[in-house]
């Protein structure tokens, strides 16, 4: 008889006492209890560590300024046993009893090394926020191979760390993840996963609340970080434009407001969809850009300020 995976979560967190309650009562609440929670810090201001430490989780601590979307979950990992390694953003809430043991079943699958959640708005979200993540996030459960890419360009490597999933010998495998790394950790290692023949998992039935409510200055500098990091790695990421996949979605939105009346969504919609184009565009010149300019249109300015240290 096989033995039964064990689990180990990791939540990176900065100022999370007004999440991380719920957050660790769901989680101790599953069908599948994980075997370890583990919260990596950066230097909280607020009740975070006291939370995690009434409720008898691990806390890991690392400073602020060396904080890395891949370099940090890599510590994370290494300081952690389980054979499935779970990332859960701090605002991420599942929404019921089952989420780990429908992303268990996900990871089972053949071929399958990793896998992530459905994405649901949550309730106080803004209408575009809302229709945003039902784009994203499908109700049907999918397996992506190299296959897929031809077919389905950028939208193949489409992945969120927010809540994921990983085999730990195929994470160990690749190294972890990318470090340094500016944005799209999880996106660059499903392409690596399709590089080495394996396939990534969704998994629809495994649902999360999560949400933004971002301004256009947030949007733009969002999609300067995502578009330097496409055009950093477009030798690996084998998938031309990401317009059309955009356009796709800004029509569905559109619609979707039309139906309802919601004449001031629309409105907002084309103004934050505008904000994404150019913060797009702008990070497709990044090469030329002095490292002032850089450093006022990214969202990460501390891995832009290492990254020039570096360089002196």
């Amino acid at each position: 008889m096989e033995k039964t995976k064990t689990v180990s979560i990791i939540i990176p967190t900065l100022n999370a006492e007004g999440y991380l309650p719920p957050l660790i009562h769901a989680l101790k609440t599953q069908t599948h209890v994980p075997e370890e929670i583990l919260i990596v810090d950066s230097e909280s201001t607020d009740q975070t560590c006291a939370i995690a430490k009434q409720e008898q989780i691990r806390v890991h601590k690392v400073k602020r300024s060396t904080f890395d979307h891949g370099g940090t979950r890599n510590l994370a990992a290494g300081l952690t046993t389980g054979d499935y390694i779970f990332f859960l953003s701090q605002d991420a809430l599942p929404v019921n009893e089952h989420y780990i043991e429908e992303m268990v079943k996900s990871l089972e699958q053949d071929q399958v090394v990793m896998t992530s959640a459905r994405q649901i708005a949550r309730v106080t979200a803004p209408p575009i926020e809302k229709l945003t993540r039902r784009f994203n996030y499908p109700a049907d459960s999918f397996v992506r191979t190299k296959a897929d890419i031809a077919r389905l360009g950028i939208k193949a490597y489409f992945f969120s760390d927010v809540c994921s999933a990983y085999r730990r010998e195929f994470f160990e495998e690749m190294g972890g993840f990318e470090s340094p790394i500016l944005t799209n950790e999880d996106m660059l290692m499903a392409s690596r996963a399709f590089g080495h023949g394996y396939a990534i998992g969704y998994c629809a039935e495994a649902k999360v609340y999560h949400s933004h409510k971002y301004t256009l200055t947030q949007q733009y500098k969002r999609n300067f970080d995502v578009s330097v990091f496409l055009q950093t790695h477009k030798d690996e990421i084998e998938s031309g434009s990401s317009t059309g996949e955009g356009i796709r979605m800004v029509l569905y939105i559109e619609k979707e407001l039309l139906k309802k009346g919601r004449i001031g969504s629309m409105i907002w919609c084309v103004f934050d969809s505008g904000a994404k184009f150019l913060g797009n565009r702008a990070g497709k010149k990044f090469a030329s850009m002095s490292q002032e300019t850089i450093l006022k249109k990214t969202s990460n300015p501390g891995y832009w300020k290492k990254k020039f240290s570096d360089q002196k």
